[in-house]
C-alpha cells in the first residue's frame, strides 16, 4: 500500500486527519494543517517545508516494521529455530513478521564475479534456503549490507560500487528488508551513497524495505523519506536506562517527519536483555510504541521469560503502534523528570504516556489542552497495560507513576 499519490489510503488518512484537526483546534493554522495532511500542531508537533517531500515509492512500511533483529548471532539453525518460536510463541500472529540479519553473514571476499557469497560454515544451503524457510512459517527475511567498501565488522565487503549487482541478489535471494549501515564509508555524504541502494532496490524486481542505518548523523529525517523506508535517528542503543532514554530524546526532535512509508528509527528494542528493570522495559517499549518507532525484538525470544513475553505481546500497546494514521507522539509536556507524551490516532483518539524518569514515586497530568483534546471534551481512558478503563473522564488525567515507570493510556471522546 503506497501513500506518496493523492489516491486511494492516502485521501482515507488525510480526511481523517481533517476530522481530527477540525474537532480539536481551530483557526485558519489548523485548517492549513489538514489541507497539508500535517499532525496536530495542539500537541507539539512543529510543520516545516523539509517535512512535505514524497515518500519512497515502493509501497512499503504503511506502518512501522516488527519483527526480530539477530545482533550478529549467525548461524543458519539458529534462524530457522527463531521463525519457528515467532510462530508457536505468537509473535508472529500478532504482527512480529520480520526475521533480520545482521553483519557477519558473508565471507570476506566476493566470488570472481563479483557476487556477496554466504558464509559457508553458518549459511551451508545458502541464503535463498533460509528465505524460503522463512516464507514458508508466513514471515520475510531481512539482510544486512554496508554503504561502504566494508561493513561495520571487516568481515564482509560492504556494497559501495556494486549496488545494482547486490540489490538483484537480494531480490533473486528473495530478501523482503534491507539494513543499510555507514561504516567504511570513504568520507563522502549518505545523501550520496544512500540514494544509489534505494534506486537498485527499486529495480531488483521486488518489494524490499529500505533501512537506512546513518546514526542520525546528517539529519536523515529532512531527506531520508524519498530514499527509504525508515531511518535511524541515533546512535546504536545499549541496554541501559541512560541509553534508552537518550534515544527515545533524539529521536523526539524528528516527530514531524515521520508519516506511513518513512519512519524515524531510534535502533531495535533491548526489552529482555537483562540490562534494565521490568518497569524500564515497560517504559521503552511504549515509549518506542507511542513514536511509532520500528519494533524490532532485540533479545532471544527462544528463551524468553513470561515477563518479556508479556511485555512484548501486549496487543493494545502495539495497536497504537500500527495505528493506520501513523501520526508519531512526542513529547509534548515537561515538568523535571516528569513527561507527557502524546499523539493522535485515527477515530479521533489520542495516546499519553504518563512517564516517570526521577528517581521516587510522583503524580504525573496530562491537561487536555497539553494533548489535542478540546477543553469540555469527555472522554473515556483506557489504561493499556492494566487493561482497565476510566469513564466520562473531564480536563485532566493524572496519575500516581513510580520511578523509571509510565502509564499508557488511549483516550476516547465520548
Amino acid at each position: 500500500m503506497a501513500f506518496s499519490s493523492p489516491g486511494g489510503c492516502a485521501l482515507v488518512l488525510r480526511f481523517a486527519l481533517f476530522l481530527f484537526l477540525l474537532s480539536n483546534a481551530g483557526g485558519a493554522a489548523a485548517t492549513a494543517a489538514a489541507a497539508s495532511r500535517r499532525i496536530p500542531s495542539r500537541v507539539g508537533y512543529k510543520f516545516t517545508a523539509q517535512s512535505q517531500r514524497n515518500l519512497l515509492e515502493n509501497g512499503l512500511g504503511a506502518t512501522p516494521p516488527m519483527g526480530v533483529g539477530m545482533k550478529w548471532v549467525l548461524e543458519l539453525q539458529l534462524e530457522m529455530v527463531t521463525a519457528d518460536a515467532m510462530v508457536s510463541t505468537g509473535l508472529a500472529a500478532i504482527g512480529y513478521k520480520y526475521i533480520n540479519l545482521d553483519d557477519c553473514w558473508a565471507e570476506l571476499n566476493r566470488d570472481s564475479k563479483g557476487n556477496l557469497v554466504p558464509k559457508a560454515s553458518t549459511f551451508p544451503s545458502g541464503i535463498q534456503a533460509l528465505a524460503d524457510y522463512v516464507h514458508s512459517k508466513g514471515l520475510k527475511l531481512g539482510i544486512y549490507s554496508d554503504a561502504g567498501t566494508q561493513t561495520c565488522s571487516k568481515t564482509m565487503p560492504g556494497s559501495l560500487g556494486y549496488e545494482e549487482q547486490d540489490a538483484k541478489t537480494f531480490a533473486s535471494w528473495g530478501i523482503d528488508y534491507l539494513k543499510y549501515d555507514n561504516c567504511y564509508n570513504t568520507g563522502t555524504s549518505p545523501k550520496e551513497r544512500y540514494p544509489k541502494m534505494s534506486k537498485a532496490l527499486l529495480n531488483s524486481g521486488r518489494p524490499i524495505f529500505f533501512s537506512l542505518c546513518e546514526w542520525g548523523q546528517e539529519d536523515p529525517a529532512t531527506w531520508a523519506a524519498s530514499v527509504g523506508n525508515s531511518w535511524r535517528t541515533t546512535g546504536d542503543i545499549a541496554d541501559n536506562w541512560d541509553s534508552m532514554t537518550s534515544r527515545a530524546d533524539q529521536n523526539d526532535q524528528w516527530a514531524s517527519y515521520a508519516r506511513p512509508g518513512g519512519w524515524n528509527d531510534p535502533d531495535m528494542l533491548e526489552v529482555g536483555n537483562g540490562g534494565m528493570t521490568t518497569e524500564e522495559y515497560r517504559s521503552h517499549f511504549s515509549i518506542w510504541a507511542v513514536a511509532k518507532a520500528p519494533l524490532l525484538i532485540g533479545c532471544d525470544i527462544r528463551s524468553m521469560d513470561n515477563v518479556t513475553f508479556e511485555l512484548l505481546s501486549n496487543k493494545e500497546v502495539i495497536a497504537v503502534n500500527q495505528d493506520e494514521l501513523g501520526a508519531q507522539g512526542k513529547k509534548v509536556k515537561t515538568d523535571g523528570d516528569l513527561e507527557v507524551w502524546a499523539g493522535p490516532l485515527s477515530d479521533n483518539k489520542v495516546a499519553t504516556v504518563l512517564w516517570n524518569r526521577g528517581s521516587s514515586t510522583a503524580k504525573i497530568t496530562a491537561y487536555w489542552s497539553d494533548i489535542g483534546l478540546k477543553p469540555t471534551a469527555v472522554v473515556n481512558a483506557r489504561d493499556l497495560w492494566a487493561h482497565s478503563t476510566q469513564l466520562s473522564l473531564t480536563g485532566q488525567l493524572s496519575a500516581d507513576v513510580d520511578s523509571h515507570a509510565c502509564k499508557m493510556y488511549v483516550l476516547t471522546p465520548q
